[in-house]
């Protein structure tokens, strides 16, 4: 049985700076609850890079996978499968969509 949750947010940010955050590997640990440990291959955000990070819950350290499985640049959008704790697989869908030049529409699903 999956469960399906699409969390979107609004941003006080132009959608440039949004899709900078998510297009940049390096930069995921500004937004996402983990600490990445290596990316391969390095570089902007590609299909088939896989970022390795660790996060902590309940007293331990867990291990996090990412694999990026599609890049849309036009759209701001990114795909991904993630790896998580207690088996926990996510396949998720990030996209950013200008609100005007100084706000964005972020929307994970």
């Amino acid at each position: 049985m999956g469960i399906s949750i699409c969390p979107v947010a609004v941003v006080a940010a132009p959608v440039e700076t949004v899709w900078e955050l998510l297009s940049e590997p390096t930069l995921f640990d500004v937004w996402w609850d983990a600490r990445t440990e290596r990316i391969v291959p390095e570089g902007k955000a590609a299909p088939g890079q896989v970022l390795y990070a660790k996060t902590t819950g309940l007293g331990r350290t867990w291990d996090v996978t990412l694999r990026i499985d599609r890049v849309d640049p036009e759209k701001h959008q990114l795909q991904a499968l993630s790896t998580l704790p207690l088996g926990t697989l996510n396949h998720v869908t990030i996209t950013a969509t200008a609100l005007d030049r100084a706000s964005s529409r972020v929307q994970f699903g």
